[in-house]
Order: structure tokens, then C-alpha cells, then sequence
């Protein structure tokens, strides 16, 4: 009978469900145990307490034993640390050491050391009294009490950061008792002095609180805040348990439980109920002062779970929960609710009785109720007969929906499928339909990956359609680091393993996994996986690491990327300290050992040059030594690099090279006896404006004399000279100059460069010196347009004509425009 295990509590019913027996059973007793069971089916930790089981400490080191839900092994540690205090689990399921100098050591669930931090120096000389591990807004926090009576606290063990609590006034012993409470996002502590309570926080802030109590009270001696942290129960010297809103301006009743005894633990189960546990005896209290008396037969330990109440025994697992609202509407005896009806009907038509008929009818116009009722209902049972014959009932109903949408009665059908999986006693994560809407798919597999069990993972992603890059691939990726880590295996043969299952699985990185082999001392695994990784941005690093020179060269070479290039080579010339070595090692790869080159071009020419010189690049040297040759301060010094230059050139029968080379220190020489005599700059400048100079600054002779020396071309030293002497406003050397012998340009070219300096007096002077053809273009650039016209109209010239009339058009010279008109007509009269 689906009833048969139901207890009322008041309106509502409460059930405690069998999930495992124990595998430990008859080899463990708990009460001899420190214990801590993480939530959502967690992981359990077991360490010997010797003062539990009343042993004088010994320097035997103890063991801590981690098993899952069902007391099946996981993992074992012999512990070689501190005093461990307390024991505890973070929300990814790390096992917390807490040791009583406030260091916390982390572990993951196959007890490979982590992490580690501390509370704080005062908790390290002063030593830990009590602590508390919770959950905060941030993650999981630790608080903990020192024997000056101080809390210190974090609330993220992930980013430890330790923050002091206001001191409790005239706290002068121990606590009756305190807890953690979350409110408006931030962890505060509320400390029993007695009957007098405390709520502190970080800030330095203390406010005392004064909650509503129907009977007096001497002593709050043990506080437990629910899993959501909005209600709380605090059990007084006299027995009663007071339940409450965590904010302590609510509360719902006050339980006399008579006991003279402080419980053992105090813990809620969900949101609905508080349970005290004296050692085999244990009571559950509702708000409405309404109990239920539970009696175990062995010692039991009590973990709060978001809908319920695990209870760990020696022998038994089990779940105490309030039965669902939906739960209860089917099965409740007498129930007219639509889903009793539907599961009646679907039982009496597998018994192929008429009743089946008469049931449908009495809730056809409910029936979309009632068939949602029962998918509801299968959710929250834990075996799966139970599951079936509610989805029957289900499927059943619907078939005369003609519009139902099966989405949700498909979606319960997967996740009862995956959680009675992991509920198997081999896996041992006793979920629920609630626990796993809040715990997420994608944990729930991050979870069997932590135990290693990457084939259920994978077939469960398989199964719920997740994408490989999220899925599948994912955990091949956890298996093959697992893999690696198996120091048995022949290299040869798991490098083969690995890269069959993973070279298609999309999103694998291998040198993440090779990376992990590195990690555990197998190099040459890593290699051989490194040798599959698509990318040489990943690839390139980790083969510098395991000093592989050359083959993270190649493979920086053969992707393309030049700043890959360079951080090979940049690394690899800080490890080869013999540079010729380094230069034999990148000499067989071209594209390297240019770039290389290219680089040091800009940082570090010497060695560039060093370089040349060893492999006898005559050329390349002397370049080399001509380009450092205007980095040297001393004029000596630059001469003596230009002379070594040309020995090179020299060398390699380049006799331009060489040429040029002497000229350039035969007008170096010129220009520091130039600056010798007229204190003034010359050298760095080129032949050019060397002799630009000289013309600017009257020095005609010398200019003559570069211009033989230096063999100029008449056309472009008389272009030169021109120039500088406009621009110096120097009109009579000019005119003089244009008279000195017939010039290689035309006078044209003078007209433009008195232009160019806006000279027009000048400019007309050289007008009249033009060649005719050449004339009435000059006219115009002088301005006289209408001598131009002119001009052009003696020359017979009509494309010259057209030329001034756009000018004149352009200036709006209207009578200049008919007088050129009238030469147009002229001229095509006389044709």
C-alpha cells in the first residue's frame, strides 16, 4: 500500500524512505566517527575520533575513508598533517580538513591534496574551539570560534578571504551555541550568551535580539538554520525547541520536547520540519507543534538536503521528506483529486475491468490535471515500480487528450531514467526529482566524472541529446587526463587509446591531457600526444617546456604565426648559451632564421653583424657596418666603420658598393672641415643639401667645387642651385647665374622658381628670355594675361588663346574676355 510508510504531522504527511543498505554494514561503527556527508546524495567522509571511542591519542596516524551514499569505497588516505577538528564538503564536493591550528587542507573526492589556507594567525596561536561550514551567496563558506571566543570567517573557500566578526560584549566563556546566517547577502553569526543573543557581522556591527518566547529560558544551547537559510530552530537548557524565521521576527511555535538532554543534532528536513536526534531516538517537530518519534536501532547521523532529511545509520540509508502535495493528492485514502482517479482507471484497465470507463468519465473535463498529477507524482518516487505504474497511468490519460504536448511527460520519462542510474548502489547518488531541477544536468555529470565514471556520463549525455562539445567530448577529455595518470600503462599503447577515442571528438584539447601527462613525469607520452593537438599555439609551449627545441620551431614555422616564431626562438636563445649552437640550430630553417635576423635588426644589430662575419656574408656585413656606422658619436669612429665597410665590399667585388662608400667619407671629411670654418651644421646632410646649403649661405665655390668632385649633372645642380637661391631671395646671383653660360633648363624653369617664391618683378625679367613657344605660357603663370593674349595672337596660336581665355574666364575678367573673343574671330577670319 502506497501509504503504508506515511506518518501525519499535522495537515500535511511525512515518509522515511529506504534508499541503500549500507556496504559497510557490520565493519564500521558510526558514533566512532567523525562524519561529513556532502548534500544532493554527496559523498560521505569518515576519520576515527578518539574521543569518541574514548582511546588515548596514539601516534598512529589516522585514515580518512571516503565512500558513497551506499557505503560502497571511493577513495582512502592515511593522514600525515595537523589535528583535524571537523571534517566537511564544499558545493563541488572537496572534502575540508579543518585542523585546530585554523589551516584547512582540500581534497578532492579520490583525496588528492588540492589546496590549502588558513583562518587567520590569531586562530593559529590561539587555536579553533568550534566552526561551522556552510553555504553562503558566494559558495561554501568556514567560520570558525577561537579560544578567545573571536569568529573569523569566509565565505568562499574557493577565494579565501578571512574577515573578523564583531565581538559578542562581556563574552567571557564559551558560547551556549551560535550559527551562520545569510541575510541580505551578506554571512553574519548569531551567538547564544546564554538566554541572550547576537547577531554579528564583518562590519565591527553587533545587534542584540530579542525574539518573541512563550516560556522563559536560561540557555540557547544548539541553533540549525534550514538549507534555504530562512528558518531556524534553536533548542533551550529546558527542552524546548523554538522555530522561527532566521530573521528571529517570526515564530511559528514553541516545542516542549522534555528532554533533559541536549540533542545529539538539530537539523531540518527541507522547509517543513526540525529534527532533534538523541542517540537511537529521533523527533520530528512542525510548526504547528504537531510530532512524529522515530527510534533507529543504531547510533545515526542526520544531513539536511534541500527536500528532506538523509539518515545515515550503520546498516541503512534512508530519506525522510515530507510527502509531496501531489504525491498526496493521488494516493491519499478517499482522494477525489483528478490523478487518483486517473491512476484507479489506469489499474482497472489493466485488470481489463469496466471500472476503467466509469473513472475516465468522472474527470473528463480534468483530465490535462490529472494526467500532469501523475507525471508530477512519478517525479518525487524513489522506486521505480512506483515510477511506472504513475507514467502508465500518464500515458494512459493522454491518449484521449487529442491536443496534449507529450514535452513534459517525455522529459520526465529521461530524468527518471538518469536518476535511477546514478541511484544505482554501484554509483550511489541518491538524487531527487527536486535536487536535480536545482542541482542541474551539467553538474550531475561533472559529479560522475569526479568519481571516474566517464562511461555513464557519456551515455547519459548521449541519452539527453547534449551536445559533444559540452558532453561526450568533454569527459573523454577527463578520461584521458584519468589515463595518463595511470603509470602502468604502456606510453605507446594509451597514446594510441587516447587519440582513437578523441581525435573526432570536437572541442578536445590534447594539450590539456598532455600537459597532465607532463605533469606526472611521462614525457614522452606527452610528445606522442602533443603530435594530435591541432593547434600550434597550444602545441609550441609545452614542447618549449619539455625542451623540444626544434620540433616547437617547426611546427611555430609551419602555422604562419611570426610572434609564435619569435617567442621559439626568444626562448630558445635564453636556454642555448652558445650562440653558435643557437645559430646552427635555426640556420635549418630559412623562415625562422630570417625573421630572427629581422629582429635583431632593430634590437641587437652587433650580433647581426657577428653573424654575417661567421658565415663570411662579405655583402651583408659591410651593409651592417655602414648602418651602424651613424650610430657612433665619435666622428673617428664612423670614418673607421665606413673604411671597414669598404674592405668588405671589397671583398665581395662590389666595386659600386665600395665606390660609394669613399664618397660618402670623402663628403663627410668635406662637411667637418665645412663645420670647422663656419661653425655651422653640415654633417649627416646629403651631397643635396649640403651644397643646397652652401648656395643659401653665399659659399658659391665650394658649391662649384662639390659639383665637380662629386661629378653633379649640370641639369640637376642648376635646378639645385635655383632653388636656394629663391628660397634666400638671392634675385641678382640668380640673374647673374642664368647669364653665366647657356643653362641646361630652360628659362621657364626660372620664371616657375621666382613664382614659387612669389616674386613676379623677377619672374617678368626671365618672360622675355623664354623661347617663343614657351612664352605665353609663362605669361600666364606670371599673371599677364593680357599680353598673353597678345602674344598668342602674334603667334597665330589659337590653342595658346583658348589657354588665356579659361584664365580669364576663371578671374572674371569680362573685358579681357571680349578682347580675346575678338582675337578668335580675327584669327578665323584671316584663315
Amino acid at each position: 500500500m502506497a501509504t503504508a510508510d506515511w506518518n501525519p504531522l499535522g495537515n500535511v504527511y511525512y515518509r522515511n524512505v529506504e534508499l541503500y543498505q549500507m556496504d559497510w554494514n557490520g565493519l564500521l561503527e558510526l558514533n566512532q566517527y567523525m562524519i561529513a556527508a556532502a548534500p544532493y546524495g554527496g559523498p560521505i567522509a569518515l576519520m576515527k575520533d578518539d574521543k569518541k571511542t574514548g582511546r588515548v591519542s596514539t601516534n598512529v596516524k589516522p585514515i580518512i575513508n571516503v565512500y558513497n551514499a551506499a557505503g560502497k569505497p571511493l577513495s582512502q588516505l592515511r593522514w600525515n598533517s595537523g589535528n583535524v577538528v571537523h571534517l566537511g564538503w564544499s558545493n563541488t564536493e572537496e572534502l575540508l580538513c579543518i585542523q585546530d591550528n585554523g589551516v584547512i587542507l582540500v581534497y578532492d573526492i579520490a583525496l588528492n591534496f588540492k589546496r590549502t589556507f588558513g583562518m587567520g594567525q590569531e586562530a593559529k596561536e590561539m587555536k579553533i574551539l568550534d566552526w561551522k561550514v556552510f553555504s553562503s551567496f558566494q559558495g561554501t563558506g568556514i567560520a570558525v570560534m577561537t579560544t578567545s571566543y573571536r569568529i573569523y570567517l569566509i565565505n568562499n573557500v574557493d577565494d579565501p578571504r578571512v574577515r573578523k566578526l564583531a565581538e559578542v560584549p562581556d563574552l567571557n566563556s564559551a558560547p551556549s551555541s551560535w550559527t551562520i546566517l545569510n541575510l541580505d547577502r551578506q554571512s553574519r553569526a548569531l551567538v547564544a550568551k546564554d538566554a541572550q543573543l547576537f547577531l554579528v557581522d564583518h562590519g565591527g556591527q553587533y545587534q542584540e535580539q530579542f525574539p518573541e518566547l512563550a516560556s522563559p529560558v536560561t540557555a540557547f544551547i544548539e541553533m540549525a538554520v534550514s538549507f534555504n537559510n530562512k528558518l531556524l530552530a534553536m533548542f533551550t537548557d529546558k527542552g524546548v525547541i523554538w522555530i522561527g524565521s532566521s530573521d528571529l521576527k517570526k515564530v511559528y511555535c514553541e516545542f516542549n520536547t522534555k528532554a533533559s538532554q541536549r540533542p545529539q543534532q538539530l537539523a531540518w528536513s527541507g522547509v517543513g520540519a526540525v529534527v532533534a536526534l538523541w542517540d537511537k531516538l529521533c523527533i520530528v517537530v512542525g510548526p504547528e507543534k504537531d510530532w512524529i518519534k522515530y527510534n533507529f536501532e543504531s547510533f545515526v547521523y542526520l544531513v539536511q538536503e534541500e527536500d528532506g532529511l538523509r539518515i545515515i545509520g550503520n546498516e541503512l540509508h534512508q530519506f525522510l521528506q515530507k510527502v509531496p502535495d501531489v504525491t498526496e493528492q493521488i494516493f491519499k485514502i478517499g482522494s477525489m483529486e483528478p490523478g487518483a482517479m486517473l491512476y484507479e482507471a489506469s489499474k482497472e484497465f489493466s485488470r481489463r475491468s469496466q471500472k476503467a470507463d466509469e473513472y475516465i468519465r468522472m474527470i473528463k473535463d480534468k483530465l490535462d490535471v490529472a494526467v500532469d498529477q501523475c507525471i508530477q507524482a512519478a517525479g518525487h518516487e524513489i522506486e521505480p515500480s512506483k515510477q511506472k505504474a504513475l507514467l502508465r497511468a500518464a500515458s494512459f490519460g493522454k491518449c484521449f487528450l487529442t491536443d496534449y504536448r507529450p514535452e513534459a511527460f517525455v522529459d520526465m520519462c529521461q530524468m527518471l531514467r538518469v536518476l535511477n542510474q546514478v541511484r544505482q548502489f554501484s554509483v550511489g547518488i541518491p538524487l531527487t526529482y527536486t535536487q536535480l531541477n536545482h542541482l542541474s544536468v551539467p553538474v550531475l555529470i561533472d559529479r560522475l566524472v569526479l568519481r571516474k565514471l566517464f562511461c555513464l556520463a557519456i551515455r547519459i549525455c548521449h541519452y539527453l541529446k547534449i551536445p559533444d562539445a559540452e558532453g561526450a567530448s568533454r569527459i573523454l577529455a577527463h578520461w584521458a587526463c584519468y589515463k595518463v595518470q595511470q603509470k602502468h600503462e604502456d606510453e605507446e599503447q594509451l597514446a594510441r587509446s587516447i587519440s582513437q577515442k578523441l581525435l573526432d571528438a570536437p572541442g578536445v584539447s590534447f594539450s590539456e591531457i598532455a600537459s597532465q601527462a607532463l605533469e606526472q613525469g611521462r614525457k614522452q607520452l606527452a610528445i606522442k600526444l602533443l603530435d594530435y593537438e591541432p593547434k600550434a599555439s597550444e602545441q609550441v609551449p609545452l614542447l618549449l617546456k619539455m625542451d623540444q627545441n626544434n620540433t616547437a620551431l617547426s611546427k611555430a614555422v609551419d602555422s604562419g604565426d611570426t610572434d609564435l616564431v619569435y617567442t621559439v626562438l626568444l626562448t630558445m636563445k635564453d636556454k642555448i648559451s652558445n650562440m653558435g649552437e643557437f645559430f646552427m640550430a635555426i640556420r635549418q630553417m630559412p623562415i625562422a632564421y630570417s625573421l630572427y635576423i629581422q629582429y635583431c635588426r632593430q634590437q641587437n644589430p652587433k650580433l647581426v653583424e657577428d653573424l654575417y662575419y661567421q658565415e663570411d656574408n662579405f655583402l651583408a656585413e659591410g651593409n651592417c657596418k655602414v648602418v651602424s656606422s651613424y650610430s657612433e658619436e665619435m666622428f673617428e669612429d664612423r670614418i673607421r666603420k665606413l673604411e671597414a665597410a669598404i674592405t668588405c665590399y671589397q671583398k665581395a667585388k662590389m666595386e659600386f658598393a665600395s665606390k660609394q662608400t669613399e664618397d660618402q667619407i670623402k663628403l663627410l671629411k668635406i662637411q667637418r672641415k665645412l663645420e670647422d670654418e663656419s661653425n655651422k651644421t653640415y654633417i649627416d646632410m646629403s651631397l643635396h643639401d649640403t651644397m643646397y646649403k652652401l648656395t643659401q649661405n653665399g659659399n658659391h665655390k665650394m658649391t662649384e667645387q662639390l659639383r665637380k668632385d662629386f661629378k653633379v649633372p649640370d641639369k640637376r645642380f642648376w635646378l639645385l642651385r635655383m632653388e636656394a637661391l629663391a628660397e634666400s631671395s638671392d634675385w641678382t646671383e640668380l640673374e647673374r647665374f642664368s647669364k653665366s653660360k647657356k643653362p641646361p633648363v630652360g628659362m621657364e624653369a626660372f620664371v616657375d622658381v621666382c613664382m614659387k617664391y612669389y616674386n613676379r618683378t623677377e619672374a617678368m625679367k626671365y618672360v622675355n628670355r623664354v623661347t617663343p613657344d614657351q612664352k605665353v605660357k609663362c605669361l600666364v603663370k606670371v599673371g599677364n594675361l593680357k599680353e598673353a593674349a597678345d602674344s598668342a595672337l602674334e603667334s597665330r596660336n589659337e590653342d595658346s588663346l583658348n589657354i588665356v581665355l579659361s584664365k580669364a574666364i576663371q578671374s572674371n575678367n569680362k573685358q579681357l574676355i571680349e578682347t580675346i573673343r575678338d582675337y578668335k574671330i580675327r584669327l578665323n577670319t584671316k584663315k
